[in-house]
């Protein structure tokens, strides 16, 4: 089986340390593919010849796209709209990863694949519509929603607050928004599993099980990290309300993800996340 991965973040990069052996995977950077731009989406999957399109671009900067809405969706929709007539010219099936950010944070149970969505972000809105797209023109198309994601590899939260653990005397960390940390390997062996099982069209959530606030996210990070010796010393962690951190983005308060369709339909089980970070942690060098 064929299949090109799109992107070079770090879900790109935990997909190839994934590969199953079953399949020829090809990464593909913007440098070789701008998804903003039909003919190259076109040319690149007629050249390749894909069974299945895993898309793991997008406009991430949060709070950039409050500023560059045209650059937010430019990527965000046309670009997965270019990416859907290319998948549907080759007969590839394509797998598109969305986000937890489509949701308002106004609910106080985890929020279903069905449910209401009502982003407050251009980026929430800019993916909403990438979703919408999908839906109408490629309805055999995998969207997963997530959140919260880190790796080994690229910036991210768990080495933001590792470096600056080691150079800060105390940290002031958000504990009035929650969600679930989600290990961006974990995130890759599900894709895996639907692409070589060819689970049905349609959308799933999926992030690591358990529920945390950056506050609890952070606590654990050092933990861990005096565990297994990657920080030399214990700092004070304290929790502060988002207010005291404001952003030009608005953040969901509470983006919890159901799961459990996506468990039964893929047939695999989340692993909590607490789990996955210490996993995660040590193969950091």
């Amino acid at each position: 089986m064929n299949v090109v991965i799109i992107g070079t973040g770090q879900l790109a990069w935990d997909l190839m340390q994934t590969v199953p052996d079953a399949v020829h995977a090809r990464m593909v950077g913007r440098s070789e593919l701008d998804i903003t731009l039909p003919d190259a989406c076109r040319s690149v999957l007629t050249t390749f010849k894909p069974d299945a399109v895993i898309n793991a671009a997008a406009y991430t900067a949060v709070d950039r796209a409050e500023t560059e809405r045209e650059a937010a969706f430019a990527v965000n929709e046309q670009g997965v709209a270019n990416l859907a007539v290319a998948c549907e010219q080759v007969g590839a099936r394509l797998f598109h990863v969305s986000t937890d950010f489509v949701f308002d944070g106004s609910a106080n149970a985890p929020y279903l694949p069905s449910s209401a969505a009502n982003p407050q972000s251009v980026y929430g809105a800019s993916k909403l519509a990438g979703e919408a797209v999908l839906r109408h023109r490629l309805p055999d198309a995998v969207i997963v929603r997530t959140g919260w994601l880190y790796s080994c590899n690229c910036d991210n939260f768990v080495k933001t607050m590792l470096r600056l653990m080691a150079d800060k005397p105390e940290l002031g960390v958000i504990v009035d928004q929650v969600g679930t940390p989600t290990w961006a390997r974990g995130l890759a062996q599900l894709l895996w599993v639907g692409v070589m099982q060819a689970v049905p069209g349609g959308v799933y959530h999926w992030s690591d099980a358990g529920v945390a606030s950056w506050y609890d996210f952070a606590v654990a990070i050092q933990d861990i990290g005096l565990e297994l010796s990657l920080l030399d010393k214990a700092i004070p962690v304290r929790p502060i309300p988002a207010s005291q951190y404001p952003t030009p983005a608005q953040r969901p308060a509470y983006s919890v993800l159901d799961k459990r369709s996506t468990e039964a339909a893929f047939g695999i089980e989340c692993v909590h996340w607490r789990r996955q970070l210490r996993t995660m942690m040590q193969l950091l060098p």
